[in-house]
């Protein structure tokens, strides 16, 4: 139910060759109890206290002002707990182990769980181990799973349990790991949360099938699997796909309908019609993809147009799977009339899930086929392997429970930009997260409609609220997925002002960086200056990015990438703006981070994403010397601002802590930060 238990396993290491005293410090979570705090010196249990958030407050502001450290302050509306620690002997490790209880919030049927894990950002290096375990055993049905901050797995173990997990390595948590589970008792789990500041509303809305022990609600599917078999497949990447077709084929549901078809010159099936799976021709299957060999050209028109021509069922979602490591050499080979041909033998929107492998092929083409057909794409390089990542995507979309999707709300509200758009299909097992804007308020009728077997309607009522900032998750994952949705529109169709203007802003103010979207940011920046719409000091990356020319060039590179249509560029790409597009947490608004690294003012490298903060729905950024708030870029908001500077440490900095709690996120940023808070602008200054 709402009654959690953690369990806390940390182990500290002493570095150095002296004996040193430490302070162990944990900020409680509202409500919780300590149940057992476990560490023991030369067999004597360690002494600890216990502080409720008033006497903690003062604890935290006495570490800011001993260290003139302010990050701590975020937890500062947090209980503590407090242990010594001596002696920590030189290069030594001490384990603690902590446990507490506490009773979760509920909102209507949602419930949320949240550790700090962000405290971890204190370690002196990055964490070797870290991981997440939670076990959820609950008195009513589990519908919806989701953590907005981090990527998890989920096992569902029943309907009443589930085990959550999340696991990394070397790396220096930044973010509290957040988790809801919802148990409402609606045929279809449909959990809403929004978020709304003034007029700008915000929703995030996850559609779930929930779980079941039989496979009565699986839809019985027709699937054709179709093979890229020209030359150019010969070796490793033939024998990788011929595995992975195997794998696909063992694992079609009793009821499924399938086929093969191979291509290179030309297109073969395997069989002349759709193969019952009940008819146990799989000896012939396997035989058949024995026997395949790699020679010929590349005739995607053929196949393709094969595929679409086999013999559907109103009541059966048909699929295809298309894997192709090559360009059209046979057939029509132009990109604009092979779509025109493809859409046009796709009368009934058939689902194209395409496979690109390795980077000699046309991006453009098979992300547009994806794209009009209301499917996923995937790309292969020539180090991964393909067994696993076709074996890995079929898994997911074996069972489909609910196609054709339609969602639509009525009531007091008005909905727009709803991503991913078109919606996908839902299967067995998995969850559709959908972000979105929203005017008016109240009562809501949210009405999802889709086929399974024959047409369904899920009629939920919900409250878009009126006023709620504390789901500040939504509107930067929604930014995120609207910037990777303009990213293709940009790519597929070509670059216009009114799309690149939006995407600065939005990659400004929400933080949504990829090499890309922070050169164009420069470059605005630059020319803002000059024109005098900003102040020097309002810029976020050019300070940041000065010295960087290395990273400079190569994010210049990447406009070039969007425009290129084959390529490695050309492939990452648009592996980043699919992404974007359908990122559901923190984790996976970052596609790019691995190649995001710069040298600091010190000559360090760090990682720009680790450049910015995002609070109280928007982005902070660290300039070098100021940690600079997004909103001050815009003129709209300035225009009537006061202006307050407040010294570092000085009376008046802890005076506007304690009177106004909410700016402690602002503050434990740094020393020198300047963010607007209720139309007046803070400068704190060393």
């Amino acid at each position: 139910g709402r009654v959690s238990t953690t369990y806390i396993d940390q182990e500290f290491y002493n570095p150095t060759r002296y004996r040193l005293e430490g302070t162990y410090l944990f900020p409680i979570p509202k409500n919780a109890v300590i149940k057992k705090f476990s560490m023991f010196i030369n067999g004597k249990e360690t002494e600890a206290e216990l502080l409720n958030a008033a006497k903690a407050k003062k604890i935290y502001e006495d570490i800011v002002r001993r260290l003139k450290d302010p990050a701590l302050l975020e937890y500062s509306r947090n209980g503590l707990f407090k242990a010594r620690i001596y002696p920590i002997e030189p290069y030594a490790k001490k384990r603690v182990k902590i446990s507490y209880t506490e009773i979760l919030d509920m909102d209507n049927s949602i419930i949320e769980y949240l550790y700090p894990l962000n405290t971890e950002k204190f370690s002196s290096k990055p964490l070797k181990n870290v991981s997440i375990n939670v076990s959820i055993i609950s008195d009513k049905n589990i519908r919806t799973i989701y953590s907005p901050t981090h990527n998890i797995s989920i096992k569902r173990l029943s309907r009443k349990s589930a085990d959550i997990s999340y696991k990394e390595r070397n790396i220096k948590p930044d973010t509290d790991f957040k988790l809801y589970f919802d148990t409402n008792k609606d045929n279809m789990g449909v959990m809403l949360k929004t978020y709304r500041k003034n007029k700008d509303g915000y929703f995030f809305l996850s559609l779930s099938p929930g779980f079941s022990n039989s496979n009565d609600r699986i839809i019985p599917k027709d699937i054709i699997f179709v093979l890229d078999v020209s030359g150019s497949m010969a070796g490793k990447k033939l024998k990788q796909a011929k595995k992975a077709l195997k794998f696909c084929v063992e694992n079609l549901n009793k009821n499924d309908r399938f086929n093969i078809i191979k291509f290179s010159t030309e297109a073969e099936l395997l069989f002349d019609e759709l193969s019952s799976v009940k008819k146990n021709k799989l000896g012939k299957t396997r035989e058949f993809i024995d026997e395949l060999r790699a020679i010929g050209g590349t005739n995607i028109e053929e196949a393709l147009t094969l595929a679409l021509k086999m013999k559907k069922s109103k009541k059966r979602p048909f699929t295809i799977m298309f894997l192709t490591d090559g360009k059209p050499t046979i057939g029509e080979t132009n990109e604009d009339r092979l779509l025109k041909i493809i859409n046009n033998k796709n009368r009934e929107n058939i689902r194209i899930f395409t496979f690109g492998i390795g980077n000699e092929i046309n991006t453009h083409l098979l992300d547009k086929i994806t794209k009009s057909s209301r499917a996923y794409r995937t790309y292969i390089s020539p180090e991964e392997d393909i067994e696993v990542k076709v074996s890995n995507f079929y898994t997911k979309i074996q069972s489909p429970v609910l196609t054709n999707l339609r969602l639509s709300f009525k009531g007091n509200i008005r909905v727009s930009k709803l991503y991913p758009k078109p919606l996908p299909d839902l299967f067995k097992g998995s969850s559709i997260s959908v972000f979105g804007r929203y005017s008016g308020y109240g009562k809501a009728e949210i009405i999802l409609k889709g086929q399974g077997g024959n047409e369904k309607t899920f009629n939920i009522k919900k409250i878009f609220a009126k006023n709620n900032t504390e789901n500040d998750f939504i509107p930067q994952l929604w930014a995120t997925r609207r910037i990777g949705f303009i990213l293709d529109q940009i790519r597929l169709n070509g670059e216009n002002k009114e799309l690149k203007d939006e995407i600065i802003f939005l990659a400004k103010k929400y933080g949504v960086l990829t090499p890309y979207t922070s050169y164009l940011i420069v470059e605005d920046e630059k020319a803002r200056v000059v024109r005098r719409d900003i102040h020097f000091r309002d810029q976020l990356l050019v300070p940041v990015l000065a010295g960087n020319k290395k990273y400079r060039e190569e994010s210049k590179k990447d406009m070039d990438y969007m425009k290129s249509k084959s390529g490695s560029g050309s492939v990452r790409m648009s592996y980043e703006a699919q992404s974007l597009n359908t990122a559901s947490n923190y984790a996976q608004k970052k596609p790019s981070k691995s190649r995001m690294y710069i040298s600091d003012k010190e000559g360090k490298r760090v990682n720009l994403t680790k450049q910015f903060r995002n609070i109280q729905g928007r982005a902070i950024y660290n300039t070098g010397k100021f940690w600079v708030d997004s909103r001050l870029q815009s003129k709209a908001n300035n225009k009537n601002l006061k202006i307050n500077k407040i010294q570092f440490l000085s009376k008046e900095y802890f005076d506007l802590l304690n009177n106004t709690p909410d700016v402690s996120d602002f503050l434990a940023l740094g020393q020198n930060v300047r963010f607007i808070y209720k139309n007046t602008e803070y400068e704190i200054y060393q």
